[in-house]
């Protein structure tokens, strides 16, 4: 996976890509940026590190925050829903979960929900346990796992 090819399939396609990013603050969206041309590709990234800022940048419902937490696959869903309705892209990803230090017995740090939302397709939702591996890592497989999803999408 490069982020190069992700880019040069979305534009072989005509899409646009947006990200809603909680525990990566944005690492998704620089990840992205990082390629001289990208601008054709990224419309945008929405960084929702609150769950304030879920609901009012994404649309995220109180509702799911309530009865599901920030770090689940239906806020996750959620959020990808909503960057996509709030975006002139056709492809978005987001990300919520706990990076570290910390967690609790039911979610424990390194868990990190995906949602990846695509015009005209069933928006995925995935999961994924890293672990206790410290905060850095968790981000950056956060980052690695967004864009392996990306480019999944792209290939579909």
């Amino acid at each position: 996976m490069t982020v190069a090819r992700i880019l040069d399939k979305a534009r072989a396609r005509g899409l646009r890509v947006a990200t809603a990013e909680s525990c990566t603050g944005g690492l998704i969206s620089g990840a992205l940026t990082e390629v001289a041309g990208s601008s054709d590709v990224v419309d945008r990234g929405f960084v929702t590190y609150s769950n304030a800022a879920k609901q009012a940048m994404l649309g995220v419902q109180a509702d799911t925050l309530d009865a599901h937490g920030a770090v689940s696959e239906q806020v996750a869903r959620e959020m990808a829903e909503g960057a996509l309705a709030r975006s002139d892209a056709q492809l978005a990803v987001s990300v919520t979960g706990i990076a570290g230090p910390g967690g609790s017995e039911h979610k424990p740090e390194g868990r990190v929900c995906f949602g990846l939302a695509m015009t005209g397709q069933p928006t995925h939702v995935e999961t994924q346990d890293f672990g206790a591996i410290g905060r850095a890592q968790v981000r950056a497989a956060t980052v690695a796992r967004a864009l392996d999803l990306l480019e999944a999408a792209l290939d579909a």
